[in-house]
This record gives structure tokens, sequence and C-alpha cells, in this order.
């Protein structure tokens, strides 16, 4: 039984900074914002999701069932993540490339304290609450002081795991698999990364979320492992018997004077080789979605989209569509995942081909963090435009990656990954 106790408040940068420094006195953190996105497929500006009571933390085998098992014995407020490497769970594959983070590959917990901010006000839901402790809580969250401005942190040298010789000879491989006719096209990733790295994560994530102010910005802390992301894209959304899914396929750099950027915007817009990557992805979300949706319920509300973000320019497809009762949230993500966005049509031969040319074992990356609701509900993001990091091995990386399709130029296809890793380079270089 949560005691909830709501007071009014505004969430402002300050505020923001105060939670999460104060969080960190906790193993387990979970901070999801909208940075203030309109959006009306959203339930919430923000949440925070502080303190295991109970946790589950697994590799892939029999994932899907073991999260269903926890959270049909729970049935409360869930936090946590979904590797990418949960595929091996859907489907008869492997994950044997290189592992820097380690990662587990799924990891949810059931948070003692969580906070959650409309535009006016703040719910706190406390699990056992302790005489006064919202009260105490409140009053120290608001005095944690801000971070001193003048620190500056020291620069990290980024490597990169795969050299732009190699990139374009797997990338051609992937085009040969593509022309051949094995797949239509497929998400290649890279790895950048960092060894022997002392991160502090919470000033990290605040740099990067200037930067990108992305929708589905997150601050993830279990333990030693952390994630800061700013993810532009949700995965999955249920509401009640709806399900949402907007994927992202089409991307453009932003340009400072505005007339040359409205003009990329309509060039996005009428880009065919973008347009032919998102209607393909949002095609195999239609068939996923089929899977489990009641008949003739899946929709298409918009359809290559554009929208516009601090860094890119983003084509967005949204679809939409209805579940019976008795559909269990485990049930609909392993018939939906992984994200038909960063995976490729068809979805298992592009997910074997992935495996074979990638350097990097994705882990986390293009993986999913979110939450569920204690009525089943919940709301899951795409872990992209993300640093990921583990403290304990000194271990930092972000990874990159795009759609290759039959018309895909090379060197194109590389300079957009360039465009997508400025804002993580950034906050590790501090350039």
């Amino acid at each position: 039984m949560r005691h909830i106790v709501t007071k009014k408040i505004a969430l402002t940068a300050a505020l923001k900074t105060r939670l999460l420094k104060w969080a960190q006195q906790f193993e387990e953190v979970v901070w999801l914002d909208s940075n203030n996105h309109v959006d009306r497929n959203s339930t919430f500006k923000a949440i925070l999701a502080v303190d295991a009571f109970t946790a589950i933390k697994t590799d892939s085998q029999n994932a899907f069932d073991k999260l269903e098992e926890y959270q049909t014995r729970s049935k409360d407020w869930l936090f946590g993540y979904l590797s990418y490497d949960l595929k091996n769970d859907v489907e008869r594959l492997t994950s044997k490339n290189f592992d820097g983070l380690g990662f587990p590959d799924l990891y949810f917990f059931q948070p003692k304290k969580v906070f959650l901010f409309s535009d006016t006000e703040v719910t706190l839901q406390y699990l056992n609450m302790v005489d006064d402790e919202v009260e105490s809580d409140w009053e120290e969250i608001l005095k944690t002081p801000k971070f001193d401005e003048h620190t500056i942190s020291e620069s990290i040298k980024i490597k990169l795991r795969t050299s732009k010789d190699a990139y374009a000879t797997q990338v051609g491989k992937m085009l040969s698999h593509i022309h051949r006719g094995d797949i239509y096209e497929a998400n290649f990733c890279q790895e950048f990364f960092a060894e022997n790295v002392t991160l502090d994560p919470v000033r990290s994530f605040i740099h990067l979320n200037e930067i990108s102010t992305s929708p589905f910005a997150t601050f993830l802390k279990l333990n030693k492992h952390f994630a800061l992301s700013a993810s532009p894209e949700r995965y999955l959304k249920k509401t009640g018997t709806t399900l949402v899914s907007q994927p992202i396929k089409g991307t453009a750099k932003r340009l400072q004077d505005v007339i040359a950027d409205e003009k990329m915007v309509a060039k996005l817009q009428e880009d065919p080789k973008e347009r032919s990557e998102n209607i393909m992805i949002t095609d195999l979300v239609r068939n996923d979605l089929s899977r489990i949706a009641e008949k003739g319920t899946v929709k298409v509300d918009e359809l290559c989209k554009v929208y516009s973000f601090k860094q890119v320019h983003q084509m967005i497809s949204t679809i939409r569509c209805e579940v019976a009762n008795d559909v269990t949230p485990s049930t609909i993500l392993k018939n939906t995942y992984p994200m038909g966005s960063m995976t490729g049509a068809p979805k298992v031969a592009a997910m074997k081909i992935i495996e074979q040319l990638e350097d990097a074992k994705r882990g986390l990356y293009s993986g999913a963090i979110g939450y569920f609701t204690p009525v089943g509900d919940f709301d899951f993001n795409v872990i992209i435009r993300s640093i990921l990091y583990n403290e304990a091995k000194k271990y930092v990386s972000f990874s990159v990656g795009g759609a290759i399709t039959a018309n895909s130029i090379i060197e194109n296809e590389y300079e957009e990954c360039l465009v997508k890793a400025k804002a993580m380079r950034e906050v590790l270089e501090r350039v």
C-alpha cells in the first residue's frame, strides 16, 4: 500500500538538478523527463523513482516470462530497462560481439519512492512510509545545493570501435545482402568508447539534456550502471487497451540560419530515401502490433511527419492499435521487441546480419527504458543518443547508427552517424 501526498510545485531546471543530486544517495534511480514537449500521448511531465524494495535482474533466457512473473507478483510501479539483446529470448538468435559495458540484459526494480510531476504539482507515492518521511525528504531536496558552475570536468578521449574504412566495408556487405534480396533494410550501428574513465553522471546528463532537450530524456542508475539518454523516440506506450508506437526513421541536421533550416525540413519531408526508410519500418511496426491487436484496429495516425529538436530534424510516424484486456504487458512487449526502427526488414534476417557485421554488443543501446504502472500500463523510450557508463569498469560508451537501404550512399550514412554523435561527443570531450 502506497502513501500518497500531492504538492503544488513548478518543475524548474533548478529543482530538476536538486532532485537528481538528492537521488544519488540511492543505488537505484530512474528519472524520466519530457522537457516540456507537447505530446498528447504522454501522461506525466516527469517521473522520478528511487530506492528498490524488490528487483529483478537477468540475462536474456526466458527474460520476458520472468518479467511477467515479477510484474504479476508485485502489481506495483516497476522501473528499469530491456536491452536490445532480449532479441535472443524472442527469436533463436545470439549475441557474441565484444561487450565493454557488462550491463545485465534486463533489470527492473519496485521503487520505495515515486515522484509524478504534472504541469503544476507533484504526487509523491511512498511504499512503507516511516513517520513524516515525505516532508523530511522534500525539505532535504529543496536544500540540496546546485552545482559549482566553475568546476570543469576533465576531457575524455573518445575512440572508435569501427574505423571509417571498416564502416565502409561492413556497410558494403550489408548493401550486398540488400541487393541480393536477403533483406530490404537494416540498422547498422557503431560504438564510440573510452576506457579508464571517471565520469560525473549527473553533471554529464544535465549537460547532455541542455544540448538536446529531448522528449524522452532519461537518467538511469542501477548500482554501478548508468544511462544518460537524450532520446527523441518512443518505442511503445500502453494506456488501458490502447497501444501507441512512434518509430523514427529519417534524420537531417539543424542549421542556424532560419530560412536554410526550414529548407532542410522541406528537403527531409520530401526525400524519397528517407520516406522509404520510414514507411518500411512503419509497415514492420504495423505487422508486429497486428500479432496482439484486436482485428482491424491497427491504424497509422501520422506518416513521415517531421519533428524538430535542438540537434536534428527527425521523421516520425505514429501507429496505434487496441488490445484485449487479457493480453499481458510482457506478451505485448515480447511480440513487438526489439523495436523495428533499430532492426530492419524482414526483422529476424536483419538482426542476424546486424550481429554478423557490427563490432560491439549493443546491450542497452537500442533497447528501452521505461516503467509499468500498478494497473499494467507502460511507457518505454528507445535508447539512442545516449551515454552508457559502467562505473566499476570505468568504461563509457555511446553508439550511433542508421538505416541502410538499397539507395544508401556509404559516405552519406557515415556523415549522418557523426551528426547523431555530436551531442554525446560534446558532453564527453567538453568541446
